[in-house]
């Protein structure tokens, strides 16, 4: 339910995801269809997706368009197809990626949103969903960091997810949208890429194990971060959807602060693996410290998350059993 006169409930209203086949993205899909969604659209071009992670959603009814959301003609011709209500915009490039590429890293990050905020200005659907990151605002410069915390991405991902932002507030205030900013800090839990350069470090490192190779800390290992089971994250946002006024941002953190080595420790244990741990090279510009609060989130909604233990042992038995071929 909304306290938003003009906001669809979700329960009965058609969903557009974008980068709806990914990680976070996916996960957000199936849970619309549980909320009742009348219709889920996804599109993603499966840059990073995989068609693997919708098997479920399409057999339940989500359709799947394998189309570029950088590209308006291709926004155009779907939402001409759908009177979409509300649209959840997930599509990016990953972090790592920028590395490679950063000016399509940045681009894809501000493009995207900027194409779905005029088709919003002219009316074509209600709400806007924008995900945000917690990169935006780069190493703390105090803890634990609130919505207010300083800008000041350190990546070309970053940038162009934090100039994201700006466009999504300064629509909603020169327009009238009804859009508003969800800012997860770092996720984990099933379907994550675990493959190549853009792996995240959870899912990189179960694989490594796995595969009997041995797991690496990049730098010193100090470096923190703020994980979230992305279950939490997916209720976190559905929960904002109702409740979280146009235009304003929120972070979704599970207050759960680690050190990398010492989530590497807690993957090899998990994992049975007691070899040694490779030490590599840190990256440049790395974010050495994210400890987030989740006050706003709390004082909006009935927020709980899962024990970050709890979550990691169901992330690396997915793992373990889509090694297997038992899991999607």
């Amino acid at each position: 339910m909304s306290n938003n006169p003009g906001r669809a409930r979700l329960k009965g209203c058609c969903a557009l995801v974008t980068g709806g086949a990914g990680f976070i993205g996916s996960h957000l899909v199936d849970r619309l269809l549980d909320e009742g969604a009348r219709s889920v659209v996804v599109v993603d071009n499966l840059f990073l997706g995989e068609l693997d992670n919708l098997h479920d959603a399409l057999v339940r009814g989500a359709v799947l368009y394998r189309e570029d959301a950088e590209f308006m003609p291709s926004l155009e011709y779907i939402f001409a197809a759908h009177q979409v209500d509300v649209v959840f915009n997930c599509a990016t490039k990953a972090l790592n990626y920028s590395f490679m590429n950063p000016m399509n890293a940045f681009d894809t990050n501000t493009r995207v949103v900027l194409n779905l905020l005029e088709l919003q200005r002219k009316g074509v659907f209600k709400t806007l969903c924008h995900f945000s990151t917690s990169e935006v605002y780069g190493t703390a410069v105090y803890e634990p960091m609130d919505e207010a915390h300083p800008k000041n991405p350190t990546t070309a991902y970053a940038a162009g997810k934090a100039a994201a932002d700006l466009a999504v507030e300064s629509y909603v205030r020169m327009f009238d949208l009804d859009a508003f900013i969800v800012r997860p800090f770092n996720n984990y839990g099933p379907r994550q890429n675990d493959a190549g350069p853009l792996a995240g470090v959870i899912p990189v490192t179960a694989r490594r194990i796995l595969e009997g190779r041995a797991p690496e800390i990049h730098g010193t290992g100090t470096q923190s971060r703020d994980f979230i089971y992305v279950q939490d994250t997916v209720d976190a946002v559905l929960k904002c959807h109702g409740v979280l006024p146009a235009g304003e941002s929120v972070n979704i953190s599970a207050e759960n602060c680690i050190e990398i080595a010492t989530l590497i420790g807690m993957v090899a244990e998990s994992l049975g693996y007691a070899g040694a741990i490779e030490r590599k090279p840190g990256r440049g510009s790395d974010v050495a410290c994210h400890n987030a609060t989740s006050a706003k989130l709390r004082s909006l909604c009935g927020f709980q998350c899962t024990p970050f233990a709890q979550g990691l042992e169901q992330t690396l038995a997915w793992y373990r059993a889509r090694r297997s071929g038992e899991a999607r």
